[in-house]
């Protein structure tokens, strides 16, 4: 089944979906606002005061062409708060490769410097960025202060494989670290893909987690949740107009549908010692 989404994720028709200048003006309207604002929310009031003295150590699994990553390094910096290092993985060499030169043209040459990606599974990531990395895994674990996962999880559950990503994604936070996950809501009704997946693949491949769900491999594991909930109506690949309809339209449909939003968020945190 992995080679089926590998597949997907190596076309350029990919790519184009995961880089700036072709994902959409939804996406980029959410990299401003809904989204920055969960992430500074966990770094502000969970994690800076541990990080302020040697910089964020921060990591984006199934990055893609890396267009989340290196606009939150960009948010950080305008906001002063200081980063010692980055990382995006994907399972997609064709991803990684593009989110390498979307970094070369849109950081500074400082923050790249910080900034590097690798190949690597959602499943196994210690294992494979250690290898891909050239490092021991014991100079991984506990190594990030923050772990971003947007659309990506949904893919460990339909291999099965949601505990171990959980697990492994515990082991690689420092102690009182934060992980926040966004993904696709199997309550909203019109996701164009999930109509298609269903008439093509079979019920594994297709299937979308609950929120419950979601967030469930992360209570396993040992993570104390901090936020779980139903969010978001404007789609990644909406275009201006749409976009500033849609969030025009976001009181109404919260107070109407919140269970059938776009998306689930669960935010996690490794318990602090």
């Amino acid at each position: 089944m992995r080679d089926v989404f590998l597949e997907e994720y190596s076309t350029a028709d990919a790519v184009r979906k995961y880089i700036r200048r072709t994902a959409g003006s939804g996406i980029e309207y959410l990299l401003d606002h809904d989204y920055a604002d969960i992430y500074l929310d966990v770094i502000t009031n969970y994690i800076l005061d541990t990080a302020k003295c040697t910089g964020l150590r921060l990591l984006e699994f199934g990055c893609g062409g890396g267009m989340n990553i290196i606009h939150l390094l960009s948010l950080l910096e305008r906001k002063g708060i200081p980063v010692a290092h980055a990382y995006g993985t994907d399972f997609s060499k064709m991803l990684i490769e593009a989110a390498n030169r979307e970094a070369d043209e849109h950081l500074s040459s400082e923050l790249r410097s910080k900034l590097h990606f690798a190949v690597a599974r959602n499943e196994s990531l210690i294992d494979d960025m250690a290898s891909q990395l050239g490092v021991g895994k014991d100079k991984l674990n506990g190594s990030f202060h923050l772990i971003l996962g947007i659309n990506t999880v949904r893919y460990c559950h339909r291999i099965k494989k949601e505990r171990e990503c959980a697990q492994g994604l515990l082991e690689l936070l420092d102690d009182g670290g934060g992980c926040v996950v966004i993904d696709m809501n199997k309550g909203f009704p019109f996701f164009r893909s999930f109509i298609s997946d269903r008439l093509t693949m079979s019920r594994e491949e297709y299937c979308l987690p609950s929120l419950d769900e979601y967030a469930s491999p992360f209570s396993i594991a040992g993570f104390e949740i901090i936020r779980k909930e139903h969010f978001c109506w404007i789609p990644h690949s909406a275009g201006a107009r749409m976009q500033r309809v849609l969030r025009a339209l976001t009181p109404t449909l919260n107070a109407l549908a919140r269970s059938h939003a776009m998306r689930c968020l669960v935010v996690a945190r490794k318990r602090p010692k």
